[in-house]
């Protein structure tokens, strides 16, 4: 079964915290790995946004297709 996506660059719920159900239901497909943070899994259209913004996000980033 695949992971469902992470949603608004890993900073789930209105605050960014964490615990809430993130504002996407489709499956993730990449997951992108964090320092200090768990990898942070997103559906093709919040790879692109999750790594411009979520934390921890190392450089170069480290991707892996999941899914």
């Amino acid at each position: 079964m695949t992971p469902s996506c992470q949603g608004r660059y890993g900073c789930q719920g209105p605050y960014g915290a964490e615990g809430d159900p993130g504002d996407c239901a489709d499956p993730a497909r990449f997951e992108v790995v964090r320092h200090g943070l768990p990898p942070l899994r997103v559906c093709p259209v919040h790879l692109g946004p999750s790594l411009l913004l979520a934390a921890g996000v190392l450089w170069p980033p480290g991707i892996s297709l999941i899914g």
